[in-house]
């Protein structure tokens, strides 16, 4: 069984019990490594770390450990790593057709030959196709220069950058681009005045020229091998149009980015899934309205002819259009592939305040994005309407698979602020649609009144 997030320890903002989490890695095909309590770039002890464990860099699961003073040995953290995730570490050797293992020690699990997974992977760069990648940001020029970092160096050969800064208050982003990034030609800098993130990614469109568009948020680390292993997902079958990938967090330092895990946070698993409306239907009450589970905006691809093809992401949606995007993949007749070994880092904001916004929005996007659905479809009502019983079980019951991880003491205000946004969605959405409708019809006007206006000419 791959191992997942344990539940952590509750804790409101201002507790004084709180206990900060260490993220580490560990690579299983190398010597294990001793791992230390302290972490230089924090500059603190930790009691307890998340360890994210890959064999042949691929994402197996996490296991939690605890921390005293001197850390932990090699040896003393095998054993557990081998009860959490002995199943997956032997799957992986048979596909790779390596020998079996019987058990993990501090030399990890090494081989003298070149893994299948790893060949396979080389040999689908040689005939990579072209990736534009699209960051759309607003007025965080310090977080989208660690996001840049991580992006131009990932092992990938053929791919560029869009960066496109939506509706800035400064030209601090601009600057950023013109005096670190300026001779980098793969780098590209777009600006975008109507606000809102479907602009921001709609505006990269227009000038991408990838086959695949990927698309990552400016407050995210790349992994290195994070666009290779989302692009090569496209390969599993012909219609396949999106993959998406891992996110995890960046750092649990805080409690508001503790509870955002409790909530749910954003991985959805360490097992490669392939979502249709055929022989890859989840057998899932809600499916396939609960597109949240295909993946999340921070890490995604899509094949740039379907993209375009459905007029990319909907500006009347101000969150949960990248769900209403993957809501189409599957009802279209394309498949989805959710893909983990594609892992992105996502910093949660820190502040307990922001964090309620965020909660309330995603209530907000979620409704909004099934108005969507009901508005351009509406025969889809009645199917929607008998999933009703348990869409109020999912939302309410402390038993749903949407609620079984937070701890009973995950704050109600969180729960609360999360269904007060679902109220507010529909009606957000219809509003944003009108404006929008209202802004094209004077638009069109405005075009109108030039075209016919008489040009002056002086003799």
């Amino acid at each position: 069984m791959v191992a997942t997030y344990q539940k952590m320890t509750p804790i409101d903002n201002q507790s004084p019990d709180y206990i900060p989490v260490r993220m580490l890695e560990v690579e299983l095909g190398q010597p294990l490594p001793t791992i230390s309590a302290f972490n230089e770039k924090t500059g603190q002890h930790y009691q307890r770390a998340l360890c994210l464990i890959r064999l042949h860099t691929r994402p197996l699961g996490i296991i939690e450990l605890q921390l005293d003073e001197q850390g932990l040995s090699a040896g003393a953290y095998a054993e557990r790593i081998w009860h959490a995730l002995h199943t997956p570490i032997v799957k992986h050797l048979q596909e790779d057709g390596l020998p079996a293992v019987t058990g993990l020690d501090a030399a990890g699990v090494p081989s003298l030959l070149t893994p299948k997974c790893i060949a396979e992977r080389e040999s689908f760069l040689q005939t990579a196709p072209f990736v534009s990648v699209i960051v759309s940001t607003h007025d965080r020029p310090e977080r989208l220069s660690i996001c840049l970092h991580s992006l131009l160096s990932q092992h990938y050969p053929r791919y560029e950058i869009i960066v496109v800064d939506n509706a800035p208050s400064t030209n601090a982003t601009a600057d950023l681009i013109r005096q670190t990034y300026g001779g980098i030609p793969e780098l590209h800098y777009i600006r975008e005045d109507r606000p809102g993130l479907s602009w921001g990614q709609n505006c990269g469109m227009t000038v991408a020229r990838g086959e695949i568009f990927a698309f990552t948020d400016d407050d995210v680390v790349v992994d290195s091998y994070w666009l290779l292993e989302l692009v090569k997902a496209f390969s599993i079958a012909d219609d396949v149009v999106c993959v998406t990938g891992l996110v995890l967090p960046l750092e649990l330092e805080t409690p508001a980015q503790i509870l955002l895990e409790e909530y749910g946070g954003f991985s959805k698993g360490f097992m490669r899934r392939v979502y249709d409306m055929a022989e890859n239907r989840a057998k899932q009450p809600l499916y396939p309205y609960t597109a949240g589970r295909f993946g999340t905006g921070a890490g995604m691809a899509f094949r740039s002819a379907f993209l375009r093809s459905v007029g990319g992401f909907d500006p009347a949606l101000r969150c949960g259009m990248d769900i209403a995007a993957f809501f189409q993949v599957v009802t279209q007749g394309y498949k989805l592939v959710y893909e983990p070994a594609a892992i992105v880092h996502h910093l949660h904001h820190r502040d307990y305040a922001i964090l309620r916004k965020q909660i309330y929005n995603y209530g907000v996007g979620l409704t909004a994005y099934l108005t969507k659905v009901i508005l351009e479809n509406p025969l889809l009502l009645f199917d929607i309407l008998a999933k009703v019983p348990y869409g109020l079980f999912f939302i309410l019951s402390f038993r749903s698979p949407k609620n079984s991880r937070k701890s009973k003491n995950y704050p109600q205000e969180l729960n609360a602020l999360e269904r007060k946004g679902m109220f507010y969605g529909p009606f957000a959405y219809v509003r944003s649609r009108w404006e929008m409708c209202k802004l094209a019809r004077r638009t069109l006007a405005l075009k109108e009144t030039c075209a016919v206006m008489p040009v002056r000419r002086d003799n």
